[in-house]
C-alpha cells in the first residue's frame, strides 16, 4: 500500500511539474496568435510543420478587448513561462500611452485585462504600438518592448502626408511577475523610424527583427541585428530580408534547422515568410505557406503537443 501511495504521489508531482511545459518526451507543435479587422480580439492558429497553419475554434475570437481608448486588441504577443502560464500583451488603441496585459493557464480562460501605462511618464507620447514579449529563461525576466513616437525626441525624418509627425523608436520595460516593472527606457534607436520588434534566441545569440517604417522614401521592410544579450542591440542592421513588397509584424520561429520569419503583407491582405539556416541568407517561401484568411500581425510560439490536444478537445466539446 505504501508503495502504491508513493507511486501515485510521484505521478501527481510529475503531472504538476509538467503543467503545459514542453516535455522532452512530447512532440513540439506551433501556435500563432493574431487578430483580424481593426483589432477584434485574440485568434489562434496551429501548425505541425511551420508551413500549413489552420485556425482553431472555427477562427472565432477567444478573448475580446475590454480596455484602452479604442478597446482594440491588435498585435497579440504570447509567451509561456516555466510554470506553464501563458502571458500576453497587445496594442489597446491607436493613440494610447499604455498596453494591454492578461495571463492564462490554457489559452482559453484569461485573467482580468490590465493596462500597463508604459509611456505614462513621457508627456506628449502619441502611441504605444505592437508590444512584444520575450522571456529570458536564464535570468527569469520578461522583456516587453514596443514602438512609440515622442514628438521632438529625435531628429525629424521625411514622412508621407499620412504619417506626418510619426517618428517611432523602440522602448522597453522588464518584469519578473507582471506586478512590478522597471522604468521605461529606450530599447532600439537605429536612426530610422522603427516598429514591430521581435526577438529570437538561437545558438547563444539573440536576434532582433524590426520593421524599417520610414515612409519618404518608403522602406516598409524587415531587418535584423544580433547580440549576446536580449538588450543593447547594435544599431547597425542588415539589408532587408523581405522582398519588393511592404511587410510588417515579423514573427520569428525555429522549425527544425530553419528559422522562419512570418510577416504581414498588409497592403496585399495576406501573409508571407522567409527562412534561413545561417541567419545570413534568406529564402522567400511565401508561396509555400498557408494561413487563415484575414490574419493580421501575430506571434508564433512553440508548445507541447498536449497543449494543442487540449485546445482541440475544448473546441470539439
Amino acid at each position: 500500500m505504501k508503495n502504491l501511495i508513493g507511486l501515485v504521489l510521484v505521478t501527481l508531482c510529475l503531472c504538476a511539474c509538467n503543467n503545459n511545459q514542453i516535455s522532452k518526451n512530447e512532440r513540439e507543435v506551433y501556435l500563432f496568435s493574431y487578430f483580424k479587422g481593426n483589432g477584434d480580439g485574440l485568434h489562434l492558429a496551429y501548425s505541425e510543420d511551420g508551413l500549413k497553419w489552420e485556425a482553431l475554434f472555427d477562427d472565432s475570437v477567444l478573448l475580446k478587448p475590454e480596455i484602452g481608448k479604442d478597446k482594440l486588441m491588435r498585435d497579440p504577443s504570447i509567451v509561456q513561462d516555466e510554470s506553464g502560464t501563458f502571458h500576453m500583451v497587445w496594442t489597446t488603441g491607436w493613440w494610447d500611452q499604455g498596453i494591454g496585459y492578461a495571463s492564462s493557464q490554457d489559452l482559453i480562460h484569461w485573467s482580468e485585462q490590465q493596462n500597463i501605462p508604459v509611456m505614462g511618464k513621457f508627456e506628449g507620447t502619441r502611441n504605444s504600438w505592437a508590444p512584444e514579449l520575450f522571456y529570458d529563461r536564464k535570468e527569469k525576466t520578461f522583456y516587453i518592448f514596443w514602438a512609440s513616437t515622442i514628438p521632438g525626441a529625435f531628429p525629424e525624418l521625411p514622412t508621407s502626408e499620412s504619417e506626418k509627425g510619426l517618428n517611432h523608436r523602440q522602448y522597453y520595460i522588464t518584469t519578473k511577475d507582471f506586478k512590478t516593472f522597471s522604468e521605461t527606457r529606450l530599447f532600439f534607436e537605429p536612426g530610422f523610424s522603427v516598429i514591430d520588434g521581435a526577438i529570437l534566441e538561437k545558438d547563444d545569440l539573440y536576434y532582433l527583427f524590426v520593421k524599417n517604417e520610414n515612409s519618404a522614401p518608403a522602406e516598409k521592410n524587415i531587418r535584423v541585428t544580433s547580440h549576446t544579450k536580449p538588450y543593447g542591440f547594435p544599431t547597425e542592421v542588415s539589408e532587408p530580408i523581405t522582398g519588393d513588397y511592404w511587410a510588417e509584424g515579423p514573427a520569428p520561429l525555429l522549425v527544425g534547422d530553419y528559422v522562419y520569419v512570418y510577416f504581414d503583407k498588409y497592403t496585399q491582405g495576406k501573409y508571407g515568410a522567409v527562412r534561413s539556416k545561417d541567419m545570413q541568407h534568406w529564402e522567400d517561401v511565401s508561396v509555400s505557406i498557408s494561413f487563415p484568411d484575414g490574419i493580421r500581425h501575430g506571434t508564433a510560439f512553440r508548445v507541447s503537443e498536449s497543449v494543442l490536444v487540449k485546445l482541440k478537445n475544448r473546441f470539439s466539446k
